[in-house]
């Protein structure tokens, strides 16, 4: 019994490992928002159904708390657009360019 239970955490690590957002999905959706709640909006990421998550969403962040809503929503789909520099930048993938010097080869004076 001991082995099956220690086998049983080594999986859900490793599940947690390769799906960090598993558990982070928004699984109800609000169908209306305040204003008074959007200008209080520090960032907010855009939930697609697909993979992980079968819900499509959009998430705002509020002092570290998390509320979800419909991406169907005319006033937060308007306040997205005004607002595309709250969402996360994503980070570019494999490894950084190099910037390279061109250097000059001194050529002989004839």
């Amino acid at each position: 019994v001991p082995f099956i239970s220690m086998l049983f955490l080594i999986l859900l690590l490793l599940f947690l490992a390769l799906f960090p957002g598993a558990f982070n999905c928004c699984t109800k959706i609000s169908d209306e928002i305040s204003k008074g709640i959007l200008r209080r909006v520090e960032r907010f990421e855009i939930q697609k159904a697909d993979g992980l998550c079968h819900l499509e969403a959009v998430i705002l962040y509020i002092e570290g708390r998390k509320f979800c809503v419909s991406p169907r929503i005319r006033k937060v789909k308007k306040w997205m657009k005004k607002n595309k520099h709250k969402t996360p930048r994503k980070k570019p993938h494999g490894r950084k360019h190099r910037r390279t010097r061109i250097i000059k080869k001194k050529g002989k004076k004839q």
